[in-house]
């Protein structure tokens, strides 16, 4: 999940774009989507564990710009 922080900048939304679109080429993120109450999104991707899923989305740049508060929990999809 990615949550707006109040420092959140419009212009790092293409990089996120583009770095969700990378994820998808790859063949990592299963899907995404903002919340529609803008407050931020989310996205869903395959990793082996939860640090390769952390180490994924903690370069996510609405993270690394402090745009937004990133936060990864394993799920158990069945």
């Amino acid at each position: 999940m990615a949550m707006r922080t109040p420092q959140f900048q419009q212009s790092v939304v293409d990089a996120h774009k583009h770095f969700l679109a990378q994820l998808k080429a790859d063949g990592v993120l299963e899907l995404a989507g903002p919340f529609t109450d803008k407050s931020g999104g989310a996205y869903v991707i395959s990793a082996k564990d939860l640090e390769t899923a952390q180490a994924i989305a903690f370069n996510d740049p609405v993270h690394t710009s402090g745009s937004s508060k990133v936060s990864v929990y394993e799920w158990n999809a069945s």
